[in-house]
């Protein structure tokens, strides 16, 4: 198995986790909170695509899902098309407002770009330099492993508030 197997089965991971946490919810599950404070399963998954979106279409060199696809203009949210949702404030993550639907299409659009994407990859490849402002200089292999780190945390973050919520 080469990395980019690695690679194509981490980020295949991402979309049975999030129509998981999906298929249990309804719209008052997706904008729930724990506390005032807390993350809504709909921002959680949104924001793990979006995070996804952004910095693979960033190495790849091309336009993201997000705007490209028209997912922003169905998501139709009161913000900018680049927000990710990083450094949202509690009362930003609320007006994240999406249907299970949405959010499981646009996940899929981007798990689909990022599929096509590591495939085209090889173990050479991950040694590029995608970011030379830190010490050291991240790579391409670096850059895709945070990204499917954060993913992944997200994922299982919307899970537990979906466990929670169903106990409720």
């Amino acid at each position: 198995m080469d990395a980019k197997d690695l690679l194509l089965d981490g980020f295949g991971r991402i979309p049975p986790a999030v129509h998981a946490v999906l298929g249990g919810c309804d719209h008052t599950a997706l904008t729930a909170r724990l506390d005032r404070g807390a993350n809504t399963i709909a921002w959680l998954l949104w924001h793990l695509a979006r995070v996804q979106d952004d910095h693979v279409s960033e190495v790849a060199g091309h336009e993201q899902v997000w705007t490209a696809d028209g997912w922003a203009r169905r998501f139709d949210l009161p913000f900018g098309d680049e927000e990710t949702g990083y450094g949202f404030s509690a009362e930003q993550v609320g007006r994240v407002r999406a249907s299970a639907e949405l959010l499981g299409g646009y996940v899929d659009a981007v798990h689909e770009r990022t599929e096509r994407y590591l495939r085209t990859l090889t173990d050479a490849d991950l040694d590029r330099v995608v970011d030379d402002s830190h010490d050291p200089p991240v790579t391409l292999g670096v850059r895709l492993v945070s990204v499917l780190d954060d993913d992944l945390e997200h994922a299982a973050q919307a899970a537990f508030v979906a466990g929670v919520l169903g106990r409720r």
